[in-house]
């Protein structure tokens, strides 16, 4: 409960200096004595709502903001998705804005068909070689290599020789739905913004 009352009084203490107020200015237009406030601040008074709700209205805040948040587990528990050969492992929030994962391509997996959706992808290669076909472009990615670019343009992606290729990949919402979508035989396939790019 000590340690619940300092952080009200240290975040009452910052907000109050944030705003150029002293001691005495808060104090007076909440209606307190420059003592109540001072011990408050300092985790020495209790707090309670007959004391905070003055002080909130002069500072502007909700007595939300004065309350330590809900420690969470950080942790990101999500199933590993195996899709054609793929293992690719989330490491985001299911949603979060930014879909982010890291992908095993397997040795010499052959290159699928170029697709395209909308948006932008950032990958980076952590182990192996990683080739990537961007429109008209072959490219090979080696170990610590970087590549963004915009994924209206056809592109796909394999690991290059006889080595697995692992990258970290971040992507939108449309991105994830190709990289980790997996169509059940005999079900109809989710609709996708993802499709096919016609071969040159």
């Amino acid at each position: 409960m000590r340690e619940e009352l300092q952080q009200v009084g240290a975040r009452l203490r910052a907000a109050r200096q944030a705003r150029g107020l002293t001691l005495e200015d808060l104090a007076g237009a909440a209606g307190m004595s420059v003592s109540t406030l001072s011990r408050l601040e300092s985790g020495k008074r209790q707090a309670s709502l007959e004391l905070l709700l003055p002080l909130t209205r002069r500072l502007d805040l909700r007595i939300d903001d004065l309350l330590a948040p809900q420690a969470v587990d950080p942790r990101i528990r999500r199933p590993v998705i195996q899709r054609e050969g793929l293992v690719i492992a989330p490491l985001a929030p299911e949603h979060s804005p930014i879909s982010t994962y890291k992908i095993t391509y397997p040795a010499s997996g052959e290159l699928p068909a170029p697709r395209t959706h909308d948006g932008y992808e950032w990958l980076y290669v952590l182990h192996g070689r990683l080739r990537l076909r961007l429109g008209e472009q072959n490219l090979v990615l080696t170990r610590g290599e970087a590549a963004e670019f915009d994924t209206r343009i056809p592109h796909a992606m394999s690991a290059a020789g006889n080595r697995p290729a692992q990258i970290i990949s971040i992507f939108n919402e449309a991105g994830a739905r190709i990289h980790t979508h997996t169509t059940v035989e005999g079900a109809p396939s989710e609709p996708s913004l993802d499709r096919p790019a016609q071969q040159p």
